[in-house]
């Protein structure tokens, strides 16, 4: 008698380590997929749709692109926004910022949200009193439609005042939207946008 329940307790304790050793297995190797998943939804779930003014193609008025950007806290936000910007439309559009702006800092204070550019804005700017206009209230139209808190952009380049870009618009005051520039995309330019999303 004792010889045979000596053969079964032998395989009874292996198939019990075993099943400790799957279910060791299973819980530890769920919890890094439950992770996995969560940051992939959370990271569907931050993104913002946001509006960007480029010039258009004949360089007289401003369109509007949507893009997506990371969500973030505001300054963070902007710098997205104003990277965006400095990349260049995905349209048929024209850039408003000169190559290689840089966006420096961000502030903002009672609606009053200051850029500073790098010195680009100005020296590589080509000039011209649209082109100027362009790049002034797209930068502004930009802030103004994506934070509504925020009623005018004073622009500094190198952390310093500026008149001008190229002595059409005055910057010696923050400047208010004005959406007189704007007109709606047409239907090339969304064709565009969905051929190269």
């Amino acid at each position: 008698m004792k010889r045979s329940s000596g053969r079964y307790l032998i395989p009874i304790l292996i198939l019990i380590l075993l099943a400790v050793g799957l279910l060791t297995y299973r819980i530890l190797h769920r919890e890094p997929q439950v992770e996995q998943e969560t940051s992939v939804t959370e990271g569907l779930l931050s993104q913002r749709e946001v509006l960007l003014y480029f010039a258009s193609q004949d360089g007289f008025s401003l369109v509007t692109e949507a893009r997506e950007v990371p969500e973030a806290e505001e300054a963070q936000l902007v710098m997205e926004i104003i990277q965006a910007l400095e990349a260049g439309p995905h349209v048929s559009l024209s850039p408003i910022l000169p190559p290689g702006t840089r966006l420096l800092g961000y502030s903002q204070q009672d609606g009053v949200a200051t850029l500073d550019f790098s010195k680009e804005l100005v020296v590589a700017h080509p000039g011209g009193s649209m082109s100027e206009l362009m790049t002034v209230y797209g930068l502004v139209n930009t802030l103004a439609v994506n934070f509504p808190h925020i009623r005018k952009v004073r622009i500094l380049v190198e952390a310093q005042p500026v008149e001008t870009l190229k002595g059409h618009v005055d910057l010696r005051q923050p400047i208010a939207a004005d959406f007189r520039f704007a007109r709606p995309s047409t239907e090339d330019e969304a064709s565009t946008l969905q051929e190269n999303p």
